[in-house]
């Protein structure tokens, strides 16, 4: 048990006490963390580790954090901005490496990490592993690919030369040019080994890209080291500087190290040169063969000037005796024709024989056809629907409609209204035919062209007369015919 003690019992309690003569005090999380990181930074202040990076990742203010992990174990490392800015080589993930530095605790996640000072490839195979591996990625961009390679101009008038100042490498490029064909170098000095020469030598690339317009501009690019182990030539393996060729529009050629030695500057460059000095000769042709050639050719065009106006005659005879008769070169041409006006009357023929054969397959829906417009045209004579048939026949109905009408409005009831006759009719809406008929009734109604008036016969007595039930226009309408012809 610690050294506190409890208010109720040693085994437990609500608020810690401190026993009599207790000197451990209770540490704080700070404490302890502090503790813990000194232990740790004293015992290990100093260590070598060797594993595979996972997880490579750089912040925005240039710290690199990254996971060295073999089969088993995985540490956490952390490597600042000032020494991440001096590594040889750009950290990815399944490299393998030797990092050198100190431990240390992070307490804000309780954890221990290395603190990382350098950090190198470990050995050649691991650093062949990373150069395939960035030579797999670049070439999937397409920076290799052979539709990207330019042509080198046939005579430069500038030559651009990144390369370092002081070593025999300049010197045997400009030997070679003076043996050659002497032309306007330029040189841009740059370290070609060591930590910052991947970036000199891509600026370098970048800056004959970029020169103004009143200075010369190179017409092709020579990028030359001398030979060396792989770490050596590692600046050219660097991605800026394999970019830098790729999108350097002047022709790049690549010659570093010597013929067994390859670069990815070698891919990206539009010619690969095995030395400096055979950088040199693609670069230019040789003055003297120049010079050769254009007096062999001037020597030329002299014979050829100074040769007799006879001999150009009897050439001209000459080639007129090789040339073809006219007839010669129109004979296959009028034997094409004929074997093609042979052949369009054979096929005129084949083509009327099978126009032949459909109208015969087609002859019997014809006469088909034919048959049945016949019978259709006799069944329409049979019929004797023409015009003039109903024509006459709609003549007729329409002198039977007249008559109809006129004996209507003889038959009319109440024309004669019209020209000053009446109806007399009793209170039943009968018509009153005689003058005693109508002495014998009580009243009867007298119906004029514009309406009914109702009288008493003088005979008639005082009594009042019974009012007479007026007959509506449907019954007047159902019984006129009966009053006309009863």
């Amino acid at each position: 048990m610690p050294a506190s003690s409890f208010d109720n019992d040693a085994s437990g309690g609500l608020v810690a006490r401190s026993a009599e003569g207790d000197n451990a005090a209770p540490l704080s999380i700070t404490e302890i963390s502090t503790m813990l990181k000194r232990v740790v930074e004293d015992r290990f202040g100093f260590v070598r580790l060797r594993g595979e990076l996972s997880g490579v990742k750089r912040a925005a203010s240039g710290h690199l954090y990254c996971a060295l992990k073999d089969e088993k174990a995985v540490i956490d490392g952390v490597m600042w901005r000032g020494n991440a800015g001096r590594l040889g080589f750009l950290p990815e993930d399944g490299i393998e490496v030797v990092a050198t530095g100190k431990l240390t605790t992070y307490a804000g996640r309780s954890k221990y990490q290395i603190v990382i000072d350098s950090m190198e490839i470990a050995g050649e195979g691991a650093l062949l592993a990373l150069l395939e591996k960035t030579r797999l990625r670049l070439e999937k961009e397409g920076l290799f690919a052979g539709e990207r390679k330019r042509a080198l101009p046939f005579l430069p008038r500038t030559i651009a030369v990144v390369t370092s100042p002081t070593g025999a490498v300049i010197r045997d490029i400009l030997h070679r040019l003076a043996d050659r064909f002497p032309s306007h170098v330029l040189v841009w000095p740059v370290l070609v080994q060591g930590q910052g020469s991947a970036d000199q030598v891509a600026a370098a690339i970048r800056g004959f890209s970029d020169l103004p317009q009143h200075m010369p501009r190179p017409d092709v690019l020579i990028v030359a080291r001398g030979g060396g182990s792989i770490e050596d030539l590692w600046g050219f393996n660097e991605e800026v500087v394999v970019r830098a060729i790729a999108d350097c529009p002047i022709p790049v050629i690549s010659a570093v190290g010597h013929e067994t030695d390859t670069t990815l500057a070698d891919f990206a460059a539009d010619r690969r040169a095995p030395t400096p000095t055979a950088a040199a000769e693609m670069a230019v042709p040789v003055r003297a063969e120049l010079s050769a050639t254009i007096e062999d050719l001037a020597y030329r065009k002299k014979r050829a000037i100074g040769r007799p106006v006879t001999l150009g005659r009897e050439r001209l005879d000459a080639r007129l005796q090789r040339l073809p008769k006219p007839e010669a070169l129109l004979q296959p041409q009028v034997q094409k024709l004929d074997d093609l006006t042979d052949r369009l009357r054979r096929g005129l023929k084949d083509h009327a024989a099978k126009g032949r054969e459909r109208l015969g397959a087609l002859r019997m829906p014809v006469s088909v056809l034919q048959r049945g417009l016949r019978e259709a045209e006799s069944k329409l004579a049979a019929s004797r629907l023409t015009p003039a048939v109903i024509g006459q026949r709609a003549a007729r109905d329409a002198e039977r409609f007249a008559a109809l009408e006129r004996l209507y409005q003889s038959l009319d009831p109440k024309a004669p209204l019209q020209r000053g006759f009446v109806l007399v009719k009793d209170v039943d809406g009968n018509l009153v035919r005689t003058r005693k008929g109508a002495e014998d009734l009580p009243g009867f109604g007298i119906e004029f062209v514009d309406g009914v008036l109702d009288a008493v016969p003088a005979a008639a007595s005082s009594a009042s007369v019974k009012p007479r039930k007026r007959k509506t226009a449907g019954d007047e309408t159902k019984n006129r015919q009966d009053d006309l012809f009863g």
